[in-house]
């Protein structure tokens, strides 16, 4: 599936006689930079060249699910191979034999390996579908028994009235899943669409992949996004980790249903034309030992630095090493794995910040000074593994998606490898958000600034494509709230009724909750990206069952019956993101240049921008509106409004007439060769086109009328 010859990532990145420095011509500031920006390029460079000498390449090392773990052949035969060098002797036990300790013992090899082979009985396999097994390990000192789950297992499941632990399984379907419809294309505008499958639903339960699959997308495709980005979906202990605690990197979350149902979820996403990303935690891991790869072979740095270099203190989770062989080819074939057998479209990756630096971020504000992403501090094994995965994943499937979390801002973080950078489609624009929820908490309307405000949107590394939202599950999260939860705060459990009064403090909230959404989709970068529930101002936090709010659901689920119901607010908010999804489709403003700005006004909270011809304009002003406001645009010609915050149909005020048109006069302002005037009421927010790019029908199709 998708595989190709070994050449395409085989052989070293062009660019080794740059010696991984051309990124410095992006960005002249690294000029001193150059010796560490070598030494990174030549690690992965070198690592390329072992595995091509060891391993026959890049393509054959990350099919490691093909040699470790339970392979089944056509016949029948099952072979189980696993690496734990430290253990004495080895044993497959489980349902299959009974649980004898003894009877299937495994050879080593010289490197650690254990394996063992198992003839068909009957001409059917010796080891019963789904049914349990570990593996059984002698380990020094004492010689005791430590029995473990397989660290390449592909199905665990848990059982809440027995025990925490999980089981590990022998999957191995008498049919096999087939996916029926292709990968999209790779969406020229990424507007992703955070989920997190356990919660899609208004029931206080955990919602399944099928409930996911008949309920969720539907949902998402009206609302116009293309890219899915599943949260929670690698297999962790606890359910209350958001998905955060690794325990078998190669097994679907069982609390959702089956692997098949995943493959369907996925498999109906594309049916839509929808791209589908896996949040991948490679960052660490869960210090889980009975169901985790923590002291699988009673050492303790088999896949992890040993000691503290090993363990995340504010995580309380185990540590990669990533200067490790074995190591490598775990975590990448993992990568490769999800895209192969899942059929998945690319990653965004956790933790990345975790990963590049020894001390993982904590205790350290980074002020964008360069010394802060080169020297001792770089964990340069994180940082070339990075580099890896992402030459593997785009050589072998040029589709492709990778964004990577990360607060620092490294430099070269979405420049290719070839350049000397670590090869990310994306950036996550984390400062975004943060300004909006400090505003809140901090200012009154007037003291925001409309150039800071467009500043921190603008403020991206030249050339590295950036991820904007204006909150994440990270904002959604118990402790902190939702932006329109800020906004409003209580009264949106007595005033989002269209029965109720259209009180000062909803119209503000929904005004600001529209008017944020827009100016972060129009100018914060080349992607967007929302967290389900919050397009249409989702009124609780969420907060998974654990024993401090006495095993809860109540929030712990998406409240999709809200803007459902007519005779809720909500539905105009939900119709506003709908709308600006499908306009950013039929302009494409995410994947056209930067915008220039035109006007940051101070004293009328005016900002005006152009992208992708569209003539955007914002008043944040709390209390004054313009009438004739004068409005730079470059190109002349006749404009009509696309996007009307203020519309009725958005729970607006209906003060702008969207049948006006526009018409430039040939005359400078603001920089520009034009102007036009405009009515801007206070709290609104317009997007103009030329009259010529509507098309037959567009209003209908921006309304949706959901």
């Amino acid at each position: 599936m998708d595989s190709v010859p070994d050449s395409v990532v085989a052989a070293p990145s062009q660019g080794v006689a740059n010696e991984g420095t051309g990124i410095v011509s992006l960005d002249p500031y690294l000029e001193p930079y150059k010796p560490a920006l070598q030494s990174r390029f030549s690690k992965a460079q070198q690592w390329i060249t072992t595995i091509n000498q060891t391993e026959g390449g890049l393509e054959k090392f990350s099919r490691g699910y093909e040699l470790y773990g339970f392979l089944v052949a056509p016949d029948h035969t099952i072979t189980y191979r696993e690496w734990a060098p430290n253990a004495l002797r080895a044993f497959l036990i489980g349902d299959f034999n009974a649980w004898n300790r003894d009877s299937h013992e495994m050879r080593r090899n010289d490197y650690g390996v254990w394996e063992i082979v198992l003839q068909p009985v009957h001409g059917r396999p010796a080891i019963e579908h789904d049914s349990k097994i570990k593996i059984s390990l002698v380990v020094p000192n004492d010689h005791a028994r430590a029995e473990r789950i397989p660290a390449w297992i592909k199905r665990v499941t848990q059982d809440l009235n027995i025990s925490p632990v999980y089981d590990a399984r022998f999957w191995n379907p008498p049919t096999k899943y087939t996916f029926r419809h292709p990968r999209p294309p790779k969406p020229a505008s990424a507007r992703i669409y955070e989920a997190h499958v356990g919660i899609s639903s208004p029931e206080p339960k955990v919602a399944s992949y099928k409930d996911f699959t008949l309920n969720t997308l539907p949902r998402i495709h009206k609302l116009g996004y293309n890219t899915i980005q599943l949260m929670a979906i690698m297999e962790h202990a606890y359910y209350a980790s958001f998905g955060y605690q690794i325990n078998s990197f190669f097994a679907a979350s069982s609390r959702y249903g089956s692997p098949d149902d995943l493959k369907e979820l996925v498999d109906t996403a594309h049916g839509l034309g929808i791209t589908v990303l896996l949040d991948v935690v490679h960052s660490h891991a869960s210090k889980n030992v009975l169901d985790g790869l923590n002291m699988f072979d009673n050492s303790d740095h088999l896949y992890f630095h040993e000691g503290a270099r090993g363990r995340h203190e504010l995580w309380d989770s185990r540590l990669f090493n990533y200067g490790s062989h074995e190591v490598l080819r775990f975590l990448l074939s993992n990568l490769r794995f999800w895209m192969e057998e899942y059929s998945f479209d690319g990653f965004r990756f956790d933790g990345v910040t975790s990963m590049l630096y020894t001390h993982h971020g904590i205790g350290t504000g980074f002020s964008g000074g360069y010394h802060e992403y080169f020297g001792p501090n770089v964990d340069e094994d994180g940082v070339v593994y990075l580099m890896l995965a992402n030459e593997l994943l785009h050589g072998l499937f040029p589709g492709c998606i990778t964004i990577a979390e990360d607060v620092s801002g490294m430099p070269g973080l979405c420049v290719p490898l070839s350049l000397g950078g670590l090869g990310f489609d994306y950036r996550l624009a984390m400062a975004v958000p943060d300004l909006y929820i400090k505003w809140l908490k901090e200012k009154q309307d007037i003291d925001w600034d409309m150039g800071a405000l467009t500043h921190t949107l603008t403020n991206r590394r030249f050339g590295e494509r950036t991820i904007a939202y204006a909150e994440s599950h990270d904002q959604a999260l118990v402790g902190d709230k939702t932006l329109l939860f800020w906004l409003c705060d209580k009264e949106m459990y007595t005033n989002m009724s269209v029965m109720s009064e259209f009180t000062p403090v909803i119209e503000r909230g929904m005004a600001l909750h529209k008017m944020i959404r827009l100016i972060t989709h129009g100018l914060g970068g080349e992607g967007y990206l929302n967290f389900e529930g919050n397009e249409f101002g989702h009124p609780e936090w969420l907060d998974f069952p654990r024993e401090g709010n006495g095993n809860s659901f109540h929030y712990a689920r998406r409240q999709f019956n809200l803007p459902d119901d007519k005779d809720l607010r909500y539905q105009y908010l939900n119709s506003f993101d709908a709308a600006m999804q499908h306009a950013e489709e039929k302009y494409g403003w995410l994947h056209s240049p930067q915008a220039y700005v035109s006007l940051k006004n101070e004293q009328d909270k005016v900002v005006v921008f152009e992208r992708a011809g569209l003539l955007w304009i914002f008043n944040f002003h709390p209390s004054q509106s313009f009438t004739d406001y004068r409005v730079g645009v470059e190109e002349a010609g006749t404009y009509r409004v696309v996007v009307n915050t203020d519309s009725k149909k958005y729970g607006g005020l209906d003060r702008i007439d969207e049948g006006t048109r526009y018409f430039t006069t040939d005359f400078a302002w603001n920089n520009r060769r034009n102007f036009v005037q405009v009515y801007v009421p206070t709290r609104t927010a317009m997007v103009l086109a030329k009259e010529e790019t509507l098309g037959e029908g567009w209003r209908n199709q921006v309304s949706l009328g959901w």
